[in-house]
């Protein structure tokens, strides 16, 4: 079965990789185009090492970029996170069109961000989906779905590259199976339990110490590492990442209870969180214990 890989970054790079290990015959990669000043993408750097056509077109609506698609004889296209819209013109053109992976279990968390939202909401459970894409965004019927736990102290980080990806990588190779054998099956989404949410934003990462501790510790977790969870300290904006529910209580909300090598606590309400990583405005990432003693941050402090 000749494939199309389009995909970018690790996950696109990886799924390119175990088609290739297992003998699948990939005819051409299709990627994002390279953007001054950025590293090369290492799905099209790791394309290039094995002597594959690579293909970056701004556009999948440009007759050229269509004739390309159609030049390659292609059964099957895999789309392996991708940010550039492919329409239909250019998705059923492969006998078998065109699979896509998502990293939510769909119709739930359509979007942009969708494993940020479940561990921000508190969710213990999401995963993944192998759909046949629309025009509609993350829309289209389902091959497959594969559910992972969000445990208690799972991170973005985590859930995604710890749980989501190597089963991601799993799952679409069992649907190129599927569908070579005539087996993938068609399962229309329940649009009666869809949801969606747009990116994830800094905007969207700021800690209320009011809230409960268990919001408070959720949104840290779910916007670690990306876009980080943030406070004030003097006017100054304070990145918080690694960090855990202390047993401790009391205190006025924002107010740091204690400071130790470890870190240093913040009372939320009901609670208080151990900060044991941030990223001060302007710097690096440092130790919460560093930036304590290096800042002069004691007890009874205030943030936000």
């Amino acid at each position: 079965m000749r494939i199309i890989v389009n995909g970018q970054q690790a996950f696109g790079k990886a799924a390119l990789e175990a088609l290739l290990e297992r003998g699948d015959e990939v005819v051409g990669v299709f990627c994002a185009p390279d953007k001054e000043g950025r590293p090369v993408d290492p799905i099209k750097e790791f394309a290039l090492s094995k002597g594959l056509p690579v293909y970056q077109p701004a556009s999948y609506k440009d007759p050229e970029t269509l004739e390309r698609i159609r030049a390659l004889k292609p059964d099957l296209c895999v789309l392996a996170y991708v940010v550039i819209f492919i329409p239909e013109a250019a998705r059923s053109i492969p006998t078998h069109g065109s699979i896509c992976f998502h990293p939510s279990l769909l119709p739930l968390h359509r979007g942009p961000s969708s494993i940020n939202w479940p561990i921000i909401g508190g969710a213990t459970r999401t995963g993944l989906t192998i759909f046949y894409p629309d025009d509609g965004l993350d829309e289209g019927d389902i091959l497959l779905q594969k559910e992972i736990e969000i445990g208690p102290d799972d991170t973005l980080g985590s859930v995604y590259f710890d749980k989501i990806f190597p089963l991601g990588i799993q799952a679409v190779l069992e649907s190129v199976d599927l569908i070579r054998e005539g087996k993938a099956p068609r399962i229309k989404q329940d649009e009666s339990k869809a949801t969606y949410e747009s990116w994830c934003k800094k905007e969207h990462a700021q800690i209320d110490w009011s809230k409960p501790v268990d919001q408070v510790y959720n949104l840290i977790r779910g916007t670690n590492p990306q876009p980080g969870a943030w406070t004030t300290r003097d006017g100054k904006n304070l990145d918080i990442f690694d960090c855990a529910k202390a047993a401790a209580t009391g205190g006025v909300p924002g107010e740091v209870t204690g400071v130790s090598a470890a870190g240093f606590t913040v009372a939320a309400s009901g609670g208080q969180i151990l900060v044991k990583r941030v990223r001060p405005a302007g710097e690096g990432k440092a130790t919460a214990g560093d930036y304590a003693a290096s800042s002069g941050l004691v007890e009874g402090s205030r943030l936000g």
